[in-house]
């Protein structure tokens, strides 16, 4: 049946495309899926925490939270990347239902 695609599709040769390699060579397997989520989630609740903890430092205290409390934010949203893949996770902020939520949470950031 893959032959009969390819026949089709024009591409008869047994040799795989660009494309396919890169495919093949970036899929994650589900333990390292969950690890790169573990991680990413691990290392944003580290920097959430630490821009509170430095909310409290003289002078550049509030500067310190806004950098450290935004990485942490974008490494957490980031995490989840690693579960579902990058562009599920963006066509599902984008559904209707949570546009709104994902607009002010875009713009908060």
């Amino acid at each position: 049946m893959d032959k009969l695609k390819r026949v089709l599709s024009g591409r008869d040769a047994e040799e795989p495309s660009r494309l396919d390699e890169v495919i093949d060579a970036t899929s994650l397997g589900w333990g390292t899926r969950v690890k790169g989520f573990i991680a990413c989630f691990a290392i944003g609740c580290l920097c959430s925490l630490l821009g509170s903890c430095l909310l409290w430092v003289p002078r550049k205290g509030l500067m310190l939270f806004a950098v450290f409390y935004t990485l942490g934010n974008i490494a957490s949203i980031g995490s989840t990347l690693f579960l579902m893949g990058p562009m599920k996770q963006l066509k599902r902020m984008f559904e209707p239902t949570r546009l709104i939520a994902t607009i002010v949470m875009l713009v908060s950031i």
